[in-house]
């Protein structure tokens, strides 16, 4: 009020002159740290809404081993170092730059308060009294905020405002259309009655040879393998269905790394599998690599699937006979229903008579199981297909879907899936990038889903 002529740069003016370079420099670099952390909370908010399926899949580096939220999205910053220079060369004046600040700030305010209204009414089920108490409270002061700050839409509030209306269309549009995409691929998914109708040969040719077909379904059998059964004269001998999944933790062991499971009978040679990365682990690795740690886990699937059929053939055997013996056994013949608790009374009945125990019988028929596991013909004839399919070659069987509104849907609809969310699918990162897999060993199938 003494000085009007300052008020322009009252905060420089009221510095000494002694001291204006110290607190120029000092300014300066807190305006820097300001900026960082704007940049790093805009890599995690942008990272979150990806996990969440809102926003188009970018590229995200993690820059360090132990923490996980530590990384960097170079699109990201090199669209906030774009738009800093347009924003700066537009106003040329950090009066407008300030009132768009001071709108952003109190809309952060704004939604942070509502968000944690949610949270106690809903998460910590607070007494509804405190609830309604914080918003009064606090949200009273914010809306005198904002309703000073109003005033300053015209000149340079309307800025956050734009982004932000911007930034939603993008991810309500993204979310919108990947979730009827993921619908439309669990509504049309292939039965299992659909397979076995067909046979082992699944209606076609099968020739030596591995298909790894990449798809987001973790139960079921995907649409495009049907598409790939029609579009094919011959489908692969032995049939992967790949699901690659990231989890939270930094790198995954590479005996954890592949989860199997068997898709229909034996004799159809499907698997199912989940392939598990944490967030350090390298994508991009050789696909000789990849497929010999994908071989040697489905062989060791293999083997465990037949020893515990073994080992659960043996004990169900081991069962009927305890039953039958204790049948036989007149004394038993007035308690039915208790045989369980007398056959470890049988087994010592036999230890005191004959010198063994049930212990030593047990451990004498699993080393028997084992042994007949190397000879189980199944198990040998179901290898070395494996291993005939290995010598033939992978090969990677990706979809390249397009996603189109139904036709009788509303013109909104259509506007949205057809141009808007097309865009973005054409210009993200695609499910494919990560894998470093010769083009020769890669087979594609269009299949449009009609949502």
């Amino acid at each position: 009020m003494k000085y009007p002529d300052s008020a322009n740069r009252i905060f420089y003016d009221s510095v000494p002159d002694s001291l204006f370079w110290p607190v120029f420099v000092l300014a300066a670099l807190a305006a820097m740290i300001a900026s960082q952390a704007m940049i790093s909370a805009t890599f995690s908010c942008i990272k979150q809404a990806m996990a969440l399926g809102c926003f188009p899949r970018l590229k995200i580096i993690h820059t360090s081993r132990k923490r996980m939220g530590q990384i960097y999205i170079p699109v990201i910053n090199w669209f906030l170092m774009i738009m800093c220079v347009v924003v700066v060369s537009i106003f040329q004046s950090t009066t407008d730059i300030a009132n768009a600040y001071g709108i952003a700030e109190v809309g952060v305010m704004l939604v942070s308060s509502t968000l944690v209204t949610i949270v106690m009414l809903l998460i910590w089920q607070t007494n509804l009294l405190l609830v309604l108490c914080f918003p009064l409270v606090f949200g009273s002061v914010e809306l005198l905020y904002m309703s000073a700050v109003l005033s300053k839409i015209a000149e340079g509030g309307w800025l956050p405002l734009a982004f932000a209306s911007v930034f939603l269309c993008v991810m309500y549009i993204w979310n919108y259309g990947s979730v009827l995409k993921y619908r439309s691929e669990v509504r049309e998914k292939i039965s299992m009655d659909f397979l076995l109708d067909l046979g082992s040969t699944l209606g076609t040719v099968r020739v030596p040879g591995i298909g790894l077909l990449y798809n987001e379904l973790v139960q079921g059998i995907p649409s495009i393998f049907g598409q790939f059964l029609l579009s094919l004269p011959a489908i692969h001998s032995t049939i992967v269905f790949v699901c690659i999944k990231y989890v939270p933790v930094p790198m995954v062991r590479l005996e954890e790394r592949f989860l199997f499971r068997r898709v229909g009978p034996k004799d159809y040679h499907m698997f199912r599998c989940v392939a598990r990365y944490g967030y350090k682990d390298v994508r991009k690795e050789d696909h000789h690599v990849f497929e010999q740690l994908l071989v040697a886990s489905l062989e060791k699937f293999l083997r465990k699937e037949a020893q515990d059929l073994a080992l659960e053939r043996n004990l169900l055997e081991s069962d009927l006979d305890s039953v039958s013996v204790a049948s036989r056994d007149p004394e038993a013949s007035g308690s039915y229903g208790t045989e369980e608790l007398k056959i470890p009374l049988m087994h010592e009945r036999r230890f005191d008579e004959s010198g063994t125990s049930a212990s030593e019988e047990t451990t004498s028929a699993l080393p028997s199981s084992v042994m007949a596991l190397d000879e189980d013909p199944s198990l040998e004839y179901e290898l070395s297909a494996l291993r005939e399919a290995i010598d033939s070659g992978f090969t990677y069987l990706l979809a390249h879907g397009d996603v189109r509104a139904k036709k009788k849907s509303f013109f909104l609809k259509k506007l949205v899936i057809n141009y808007f969310y097309a865009f973005l699918r054409r210009n993200c990162r695609a499910g494919a990038a990560n894998m470093s897999v010769p083009h020769m060993n890669i087979l594609q199938v269009g299949m449009t889903y009609m949502v």
